[in-house]
């Protein structure tokens, strides 16, 4: 038997982390058994549906890089199908048409819930002989068995039985024609031949009828795994309010997929103790089994923790273009400058994401307006006009511009003026990138380049200059 699952979201929203995560195990499943993973958009909620939301699913599928072998299959272009299968169902008596007005089921549903009982359809149509005109409006109903109970076997929760007596007859049509949502899923889930059904476990409520559907459709019933949900830091289930907005917000903020890859993997799966694993390690290793049935905390700093890892792990290459996107969007060229795997390796180790390190990076493709105050006011005083001076001499004099011949101008120059290192590398520091802080001096002005490094130091000295006639 081929493995086939799917990922099936509803495009009335961004591709949350919850989401991601469901997608991530299903993908895994399938490649872990050489299978197939299948895209299906969900818009039968005409109304909450939308391009935007489909838009942000295929962004963040695809930045994530969970490429898909079929789809993307849609609902909506499905109705003649789901409506053929009911037609169907209608013939062979298991649905049947309802003509209950709204207000009965309004009356009945009041009734219920003052006697304590749980709102259900009470079967008044189920077998009505009633006339009812060709075009009175109705509904359609599943004939859902009476007697019994639906047991499936969870592959994460264990079994999970539950009566037919606790369910009602399901509308699978409305009365404009169109299909419901768990109509259309079992139908899907048929025709698209899949195997598992990976999903959260807000979706439990829905198997037990779904099961009842496609097996009065004669259809195969696939094997399910509900995943719990993802709580935030605070114990409360993750929202908004946590930052979990859309799986491309992580991009926005400067993570790499890999990073939040495998940080989601790892929110309520493992695999002995380890932290870490590439792509083609999760494939090899993911099974249902070892899916935790708790639920889950997310943690920001885990994430961080995990991004600067990869950072600094993934080839300069790879996270350069990355890096690249981050710093179109921070509004600035690079083209007058280092190549951005230079400045991946240089960054890496202070920025613990790729928003931080295009930030840092601005100044070594631009020049600054003006000096960082506090680390001006500390390191470009009078008594570093002289090192910068001599410095400045020494590095013009270079003709091989390297990181160990700038270390060399700044040794030579703190031994000839008899001073310690800091005494020259920090003034040094703050004229060339405008602020106190940076990787190794050396390595820093070689990235800047010459012409623009010694341009700055004569900034800086213009600016002791001026600090010296205020005095």
């Amino acid at each position: 038997m081929k493995i086939k699952t799917r990922f099936a979201p509803s495009p009335t929203g961004y591709l949350h982390v919850g989401g991601a995560r469901t997608a991530l195990y299903s993908w895994l499943y399938a490649r872990h058994n050489d299978g197939e993973f299948v895209l299906r958009i969900e818009d039968t909620d005409l109304e909450r549906s939308t391009q935007e939301a489909i838009d942000a699913i295929m962004d963040g599928m695809n930045w994530l890089n969970l490429e898909w072998d079929e789809g993307p299959y849609y609902q909506t272009k499905r109705f003649d199908r789901y409506n053929q299968v009911i037609d169907q169902m209608l013939e062979q008596g298991t649905a049947y048409k309802c003509y209950c007005s709204k207000e009965r089921l309004e009356k009945l549903r009041e009734d219920q819930m003052a006697n304590g009982e749980k709102p259900r359809y009470d079967g008044h149509c189920r077998d009505s002989h009633e006339h009812h005109a060709a075009d009175e409006p109705c509904v359609v109903r599943f004939r859902n068995p009476q007697d019994g109970s639906v047991i499936f076997d969870d592959k994460i929760r264990g079994p999970i039985e539950i009566s037919n007596q606790e369910l009602d007859d399901l509308i699978i049509r409305r009365t404009d024609g169109s299909p419901t949502y768990n109509f259309c899923v079992v139908v899907d889930d048929w025709d698209m031949e899949i195997t598992h059904v990976i999903r959260g476990e807000d979706h439990i409520n829905n198997t037990p009828r779904q099961i009842n559907i496609l097996k009065a459709l004669g259809a195969p019933v696939p094997e399910y795994a509900h995943v719990s949900m993802i709580l935030g830091d605070d114990g409360k289930k993750l929202s908004k309010r946590h930052g979990a907005v859309g799986v491309m917000q992580y991009r926005d903020d400067g993570y790499l997929p890999e990073a939040l890859l495998n940080y989601l993997v790892r929110l309520g799966w493992s695999h002995g103790d380890q932290e870490i694993f590439s792509i083609d390690e999760m494939k090899e290793f993911f099974t249902l089994e070892a899916i935790n049935k708790s639920a889950s905390a997310f943690n920001t700093e885990k994430l961080q923790w995990l991004n600067h890892h990869y950072i600094n792990a993934l080839p300069p290459e790879r996270v350069a273009v990355y890096l690249d996107w981050h710093i179109r969007q921070a509004g600035y060229d690079t083209h007058n400058g280092p190549q951005l795997t230079a400045i991946v390796k240089l960054l890496g180790e202070r920025c613990k994401t790729l928003k931080e390190m295009a930030a840092q990076a601005r100044c070594y493709y631009e020049d600054f307006s003006e000096f960082d105050a506090d680390a001006a006011k500390k390191h470009l005083r009078p008594v570093a006009r002289q090192p910068l001076e001599v410095v400045r001499a020494k590095l013009a004099a270079i003709t091989e511009w390297t990181p160990e011949n700038i270390h060399h101008a700044i040794q030579s120059t703190a031994d000839e003026l008899e001073q310690g290192m800091g005494k020259v590398g920090m003034p040094l520091r703050v004229a060339v990138t405008g602020s106190g802080q940076s990787p190794g001096v050396d390595v820093t002005v070689e990235a800047v380049g010459k012409s623009r490094s010694l341009a700055r130091i004569d900034k800086a000295l213009a600016y002791i200059a001026e600090r010296e006639a205020q005095q």
